[in-house]
């Protein structure tokens, strides 16, 4: 028996949830898994199973961020809560409010149940959405900064400025004794623990399958979801952690879409030998956005080389990041190992 905490997860099957749920096995949690189908279950069992881990050590519970049913069940004898999941569409929806109210309302479901419940921490998943998509001076980005949720942004990056915007005033105004801790993650990128893919684990496939020709000239974050999931564990046991936003940033200056194209081609040699190898114009890109939904968020982020502090992390976690090269790295070697190409 563990002498640790029970700890609730939610999003488990997912790409973060899957390395946060493998880190708390491996220092011996009790985990439960709060999931929305058989199916998700069934692939967060798999996915721990093919880690060595036992999947039988991992209690699952039926919870959805839409609804009321369940959650109390979910928290009852929890101590902390790692709150992960959050919609991210695969493509852009008609209404924004089908990815923005779920995001708000699931937030404020989750922090209330843990309150009611007696939980101690909720350390929430937020994301550089809620940070850096609103003009300011400059381009460096700190806890300080918010992206407004008025702004003419996609429905995703609003909906993460308003869902961590809700889960602060949700503390400050109903919270009681719970304490909330926000990371705030730029681009992940890292090894896939499972067959289904993250979005940017999608992009790095479509760069070394010829997908992708040419590449947008944008510059971003990047941090390891490995990273990411120690983040969370350290802020359960970090008592500072309490009460603050921490943003997760890989050292050094921001990658371009064309710079880690460049990492696969020197790292993995004829493994890359269909990785783009030129830029589209920023006048392409403009142009190509009128028609293709997924290039309006590069439009808005031409020209901008983000200036991303990760002070708070190192500070108040002890946190340290990997190297960006091997992040990528390792992230096109998991797409090898599991045939995923």
């Amino acid at each position: 028996m563990s002498d640790k905490s029970l700890v609730l997860v939610t999003g488990a099957a997912g790409y973060v949830g899957s390395h946060v749920v493998s880190q708390l096995l491996r220092r011996r949690y009790p985990v439960r898994a709060a999931v929305r189908s058989r199916a998700r279950a069934r692939e967060l069992s798999e996915t721990v199973a093919g880690q060595g881990l036992d999947p039988g050590l991992i209690e699952m519970v039926p919870a959805d961020l839409t609804a009321d049913d369940g959650w109390p069940e979910a928290v009852a004898g929890v101590a902390d809560v790692l709150h992960i999941a959050s919609p991210f569409p695969a493509e852009a929806p008609e209404n924004d409010d089908e990815i923005v109210i779920p995001a708000r309302e699931g937030a404020l479901r989750v922090l209330r149940h843990a309150r009611d419940g007696g939980c101690r921490r909720v350390v929430m998943t937020s994301s550089f959405a809620a940070v850096g998509y609103s003009d300011k001076a400059g381009e460096h980005w700190t806890e300080d900064d918010w992206t407004d949720p008025d702004d003419d942004n996609t429905a995703y990056i609003r909906s993460k400025a308003i869902a961590e915007r809700a889960a602060w005033d949700f503390i400050e105004t109903q919270g009681g004794g719970l304490e909330l801790t926000t990371l705030v993650p730029v681009g992940i990128f890292g090894p896939t623990l499972g067959p289904h893919l993250s979005t940017s684990v999608k992009f790095i496939q479509s760069m070394l399958t010829g997908a992708l020709d040419r590449v947008a000239p944008q510059y971003f974050g990047v941090v390891d979801v490995r990273d990411v999931a120690t983040a969370h564990l350290q802020s359960l046991t970090t008592a500072g952690a309490a009460g603050e936003r921490i943003l997760l940033a890989a050292d050094g200056p921001a990658e371009s879409f064309l710079g880690i194209a460049r990492i696969l081609r020197e790292g993995l040699g004829v493994a890359a030998a269909k990785v783009p190898t030129s830029e589209y114009s920023e006048a392409e890109v403009r142009e190509l956005a009128q028609t293709v939904p997924a290039l309006r968020e590069a439009v808005s982020r031409l020209g901008r080389r983000p200036q991303i502090s990760n002070a708070k992390a190192k500070a108040v976690l002890g946190w340290v990041p990997r190297p960006v090269s091997e992040t990528i790295l390792d992230t096109a070697q998991s797409l090898i190992a599991n045939d995923l190409l």
